[in-house]
């Protein structure tokens, strides 16, 4: 139990360290208030797709990524039963009505990719990349079709699922990166070794300035917003308890490949999405409610995952 825990804490403090640099160098003034945009786009635009092409072609076969799709309901299944779950909290707890869809639109989704995907990177090692993007496709489908509907009746009361935006955020670059990969494997297409090196090299930026971007976003926002109120105590229970929970009880009997397992029940514990203060102010909901959710989410996720990753390989063996 012990070599677990400091086993998983090692890889926690790596990613801790790095969150705290950016935020030290924000608090010192070394970004500009255009950094966090231009950073966010190089880790979704340049590094995780060359990151997906060097690791998918070099470390994958064809056999190995034809298995992955089937599992695809687990998490769909899981955020369906979430989602139910959301509204009976929200009434348990009296979360007043301006807040119902945000609420439960940051219950049930996760921060899958900007920090789902470098931490389980940092603790499981690239073979856990498939699996991550598995998830994604479930966690970026539900967002950006029952998700933001749910934040548009906060603000417009008109709601609609705009599906062609929907597929435009599903096909972002780095699923795009990682679709590229997978049919270059199928074909059994090897790519020269410069382009190997270049996308490699590319994709090794994932990691730290992720974790940058974040102490970056934790310094904007500022912690002395953190308020532990009746909507944060119903969030923080959806995200950190409920669903690595609900995920845990669905893949424990399957015959899943046991990192597949864990990284699954991890995923489902990341925090509210970085995207939901944004789609709040676009659609007239309460973005500084959603904001300050994503704040305390990633902020106490330190303290989560490390927790998180010894009953995760306690119970998941």
């Amino acid at each position: 139990m012990l070599s677990i825990f400091w086993s998983s804490l090692s890889g926690v403090l790596i990613i801790l360290i790095m969150i705290a640099a950016g935020f030290v160098m924000n608090e010192r003034h070394w970004f500009t208030p255009d950094s966090p945009k231009a950073i966010s786009k190089i880790v979704t635009q340049v590094a995780l797709p060359t990151y997906m092409i060097s690791t998918i072609t070099t470390k994958f076969t064809a056999a190995e990524l034809k298995t992955l799709l089937p599992d695809l309901r687990y998490p769909v299944l899981s955020m369906l039963i979430l989602f139910a779950l959301s509204f009976a909290v929200a009434r348990a707890l009296a979360i007043k009505k301006s807040h119902l869809g945000l609420f439960s639109s940051m219950f049930f989704n996760s921060n899958t990719v900007f920090i789902g995907l470098p931490i389980n990177l940092a603790l499981f090692g690239a073979r856990s990349v498939p699996y991550v993007l598995v998830y994604y496709m479930a966690n970026t489908t539900f967002f950006w079709t029952l998700g933001v509907w749910l934040i548009q009746h906060d603000g417009m009361k008109e709601a609609k699922i705009d599906f062609k935006q929907a597929l435009g955020k599903l096909f972002s670059p780095p699923l795009l990166g990682f679709m590229l990969a997978v049919v270059l494997v199928a074909l059994h297409i090897r790519l020269p070794k410069f382009i190997i090196s270049t996308c490699a090299y590319l994709g090794n930026l994932t990691i730290p300035m992720s974790m940058l971007f974040i102490g970056i976003v934790l310094s904007n926002a500022g912690l002395s917003r953190i308020r532990f109120t009746r909507d944060a105590w119903g969030i923080l229970l959806g995200r950190f308890l409920l669903a690595p929970l609900l995920m845990t009880i669905l893949v424990l009997p399957s015959n899943m490949p046991l990192m597949m397992k864990q990284v699954f029940i991890l995923q489902a514990a990341m925090p509210v999405m970085t995207n939901a203060p944004v789609v709040s102010r676009m659609y007239h909901a309460d973005y500084n409610y959603a904001a300050i959710m994503v704040t305390e989410t990633t902020t106490l996720s330190i303290i989560v995952i490390p927790i998180l990753m010894v009953a995760i390989k306690t119970l998941v063996h």
